[in-house]
């Protein structure tokens, strides 16, 4: 899954996800699967950005809904240079085998202070056995 900023803007940040289930840390039997995610933000523009908080909806198969606000991600606020990728991995733990995460970053334009949001776009979390 790619996402671009919207046109207009002076930045262009992609992110690709990939999500992964860790069945050595899950236990189904007890209602416990999860899912490791790995995040990379490309930054296509010409200028510096810092991702400085995230906002994470999760919505598991059962319908319940968690939403995850946080400063940076992984404890960073990466600075992301003009060209550059910032590439982290990090967790979401579900009560069953299915569901879906989408969000926000916030960022800023380090050349005008000019704080902008990159929506992610929904990403499946799928277990083994389950149709993707």
């Amino acid at each position: 899954m790619t996402l671009t900023t919207p046109e207009g803007l002076d930045h262009a940040i992609r992110v690709d996800v990939a999500p992964d289930f860790r069945i050595e840390e899950s236990a189904p039997d007890e209602q416990r699967f999860v899912f490791s995610y790995t995040v990379t933000v490309h930054n296509t523009s010409r200028h510096s950005v810092q991702l400085l908080a995230r906002y994470w909806k999760i919505t598991q198969g059962s319908g319940k809904v968690q939403e995850v606000r946080g400063k940076g991600v992984v404890g960073q606020q990466p600075l992301i240079g003009p060209g550059q990728t910032f590439r982290y991995t990090s967790r979401a733990i579900l009560d069953g085998p299915v569901g879906v995460m989408e969000g926000a970053y916030t960022c800023v334009d380090t050349a005008s202070q000019r704080p902008f949001e990159v929506v992610v776009a929904p990403f499946r979390l799928a277990g083994p056995n389950q149709v993707h």
